[in-house]
């Protein structure tokens, strides 16, 4: 699965400074390919070596890859079976990139049609993680590249604002410098029970749009 190998220039770690929307969405798609890589592991599909990895690599961009994936695992574990099977929960085929690409941004607007916090960013990469598992599942690993693009498309459109107010990315490692227990149960619930309602949300969404 080379298409998940290619390196981004402008995902490169400029950390320094405020990033530009190019460089957010770049990012997005970096850690977008990063979350599909670790879910497609876990589900015994790996495809790529570890260098490729940002997890494994170091560095700041790599370091908020863990964080997202560390955060993910703990918002998965709250609600499995939200992020199981959701080509199925959704009723769509994996076999259209039209129709994997309108669910995913369909999705996405309704996790985010109440606001942006950061349990929502989260639970949409668990979303993105788990299409792409049932996609690559089905079939169909082409549609991963179709997955991680939407992910970069929803970001350009309705996150760049509000992540270069929170200063881009490494925002998200500031989520696990609280130790209090009760500070991330709080997010990563809400997150849950806000996910809880999406997969109805969007049935009927694509069942309005037939």
């Amino acid at each position: 699965m080379e298409m998940l190998r290619r390196s981004s220039v402008f995902a490169a770690e400029v950390f320094d400074r405020s990033p530009t929307d190019k460089e957010l969405v770049s990012q997005a798609k970096a850690l977008c390919r990063d979350y599909i890589h670790s879910r497609l592991n876990r589900a015994g599909m790996g495809w790529s070596k570890p260098e490729h990895v940002l997890a494994a690599s170091g560095g700041t961009l790599g370091e908020i890859s863990s964080v997202l994936l560390w955060l993910g695992d703990e918002l998965e574990y709250l609600r499995p079976n939200v992020y199981r099977n959701v080509a199925k929960q959704l009723n769509i085929t994996v076999a259209s990139e039209s129709v994997v690409s309108d669910a995913f941004l369909a999705v996405a607007s309704d996790i985010f049609s109440t606001g942006v916090t950061w349990g929502k960013v989260v639970s949409l990469y668990a979303v993105a993680g788990a299409l792409a598992v049932d996609c690559v599942r089905h079939g169909y690993p082409a549609m991963v590249h179709t997955i991680v693009d939407c992910m970069g498309e929803f970001v350009r459109k309705a996150l760049t604002s509000w992540l270069k107010r929170r200063g881009g990315w490494v925002d998200l490692t500031k989520c696990v410098v609280n130790t209090d227990p009760s500070f991330r149960s709080h997010w990563l619930v809400s997150a849950a029970c806000t996910l809880g309602h999406y997969l109805k949300a969007i049935v009927l969404y694509l069942l309005r749009e037939k």
